[in-house]
């Protein structure tokens, strides 16, 4: 890849093949695949289920539930349990998987077998995809740049059970400013992209007069991301454009199934 492009800024799908290279020429070494992949999705769902226990302590339920999502398991790990609900109870909570405009799987990609990795090292897996050749701009939140999405939390989509939204950088960190500033927690640049979508959730109820119970998962803190911030504070982040040249490129490539 860097004899191909010396300035790549790299992707987790390029980050995964580096690790099965490694593994592959180690005796002692093993690696095991997750993230994406569904057992990760349902062992995550903890996350939901004391989320759940949560909201009954507090005598409410939510109306909406958002997590960011790159490859899906932190978006699964909460919002699973709550389509649970909507399905065996009737519910009608709205979940919204929240993804860079940069890098926007659900909202742009295409529904299809793909490898997981950029090296076609991993099996086959169902998901909506930008490619496993794409490599998305160089955003802060680097735990989103990932080409495809889970296999569950794409069928979750398929079957209409979850929304998607897709937001650009700058407007999630303004949100996580405003979060820093009320809450005294900064939160990492992938959680601000559910933020983001809280923030718009939340201006909606003001201008329609409705009063709605947010929940949305904070999944990390952004204490080794202070330089983006910087970044942000002085006007130097930048919204990339959707690269559909690019995507239209890696969709090409895609395995004939």
């Amino acid at each position: 890849m860097l004899a191909a492009d010396p300035d790549t800024t790299g992707s987790l799908g390029m980050a995964i093949s580096e690790a099965v290279e490694v593994a592959a020429k180690a005796d002692d070494t093993h690696y095991s695949l997750g993230s994406v992949l569904n057992h990760v999705m349902l062992h995550q769902t903890v996350i939901g289920q004391e989320a759940l226990i949560q909201m009954e302590d507090a005598g409410d339920y939510p109306d909406i539930v958002i997590g960011c999502a790159g490859g899906g398991s932190n978006f699964a790990g909460l919002a699973f349990p709550f389509i649970g609900e909507n399905l065996k109870k009737g519910r009608t909570t709205r979940i919204i998987a929240v993804e860079p405009a940069a890098c926007p799987t659900l909202t742009k990609g295409v529904y299809a077998y793909d490898f997981g990795d950029t090296a076609k090292l991993t099996p086959l897996l169902k998901m909506h995809t930008l490619g496993h050749d794409f490599i998305p701009a160089g955003i802060h939140a680097g735990g989103l740049r990932y080409h495809g999405m889970g296999p569950l939390v794409s069928h979750a989509y398929e079957l209409g059970l979850i929304e998607a939204q897709s937001y650009p950088q700058n407007p999630c960190f303004a949100a996580a400013i405003d979060f820093t500033r009320t809450e005294g927690i900064i939160p990492a640049p992938e959680s601000s992209h559910a933020l983001a979508s809280v923030v718009y959730e939340a201006e909606q109820c003001k201008q329609t007069g409705d009063a709605k119970t947010i929940i949305f998962n904070l999944s990390g803190h952004g204490h080794f991301d202070m330089a983006a911030y910087d970044n942000y504070l002085a006007g130097n982040l930048e919204d990339y454009a959707y690269p559909e040249e690019k995507i239209k490129a890696s969709m090409a490539n895609l395995p004939k199934v």
